[in-house]
């Protein structure tokens, strides 16, 4: 295994951050996981731009993307593999033991590992936990991640593949790694941004490819949805077939079946969309 750390390629072995890195001190730090078939990305414009509004919004200087497309190919290039998880990773870099910043900037992190497509469809919970949707990190992807390590934990003791958050009024808002959307009377919803959910890539394209609306959605929607399908990088567009202990009559259904057809036409079409 090959990985891109500050720079270059290093060897699985010498790939090493410091120990005072500000991301693993305190979390100081931002990623995109980037789906990447054959070695090719997919929507990597997307989830680079995503990353610069991640940077901003945690104060770090803007992320290189001529940089990130050079560690990205190679590290394409030198760990080939069907379906890989690609992972980019930015933090505050080498710090002092607090929350202030240092001045060494930030470490600039690029890995792959293997993957295997989802099932068509997949079981999710409810947790109690909720999130804050006018938190200082709302709408970030960062890598403080521990609430959602917890949660999915949840899901996996429930026989559960992700859990979902509602959010401090009770809404709706996201799993721990995927966007929700729910079909009602044949119309596909899915939580607005403002509810404290991450704005996905693949959220976005559902939204353009699918039709699908931005609509406050009260958490018990999920007892009463005649559909439910999670999206996200590696799910691309999956069916639920179980919320906690109800279970949806043979799921797919048709509209997340032309979902799914639609996506997969679409993204098999353009690779940067």
């Amino acid at each position: 295994m090959r990985i891109w750390l500050d720079g270059g390629l290093r060897d699985l072995e010498s790939a090493r951050v410091s120990v005072f890195d500000h991301g693993l001190t305190v979390g100081d730090g931002i990623f995109e996981t980037v789906k990447a078939a054959d070695g090719r990305p997919f929507a990597l414009t997307r989830h680079l731009d995503r990353l610069t509004r991640s940077a901003r919004g945690l104060g770090l200087p803007d992320p290189d993307h001529d940089e990130i497309r050079e560690a990205c190919a190679a590290v394409l290039a030198a760990n080939p593999m069907p379906l890989g998880r690609l992972r980019i990773t930015y933090t505050g870099g080498h710090g002092p033991l607090g929350s202030d910043r240092g001045e060494h900037g930030p470490t600039l992190v690029v890995a792959l590992g293997e993957t295997t497509r989802r099932p068509d469809s997949t079981a999710v919970i409810t947790v109690p936990w909720t999130r804050n949707e006018r938190g200082a990190l709302t709408g970030l992807k960062t890598t403080s991640y521990a609430e959602n390590v917890v949660a999915l934990g949840r899901a996996h003791e429930q026989g559960a593949s992700e859990a979902l958050f509602g959010n401090t009024v009770g809404q709706l808002c996201e799993g721990t790694g995927s966007n929700v959307f729910v079909v009602l009377g044949g119309e596909i919803h899915t939580p607005p941004v403002a509810s404290g959910c991450l704005p996905g890539i693949t959220r976005a394209l559902a939204i353009e490819w699918i039709g699908a609306r931005e609509t406050d959605l009260p958490l018990d929607v999920l007892g009463r949805a005649d559909e439910i399908f999670l999206t996200s990088t590696l799910r691309d567009i999956q069916a639920v077939h179980r919320v906690d202990d109800r279970e949806l009559p043979a799921p797919p259904g048709p509209v997340t079946a032309k979902a799914m057809r639609v996506f997969a036409e679409r993204s098999g079409d353009d690779l940067d969309p």
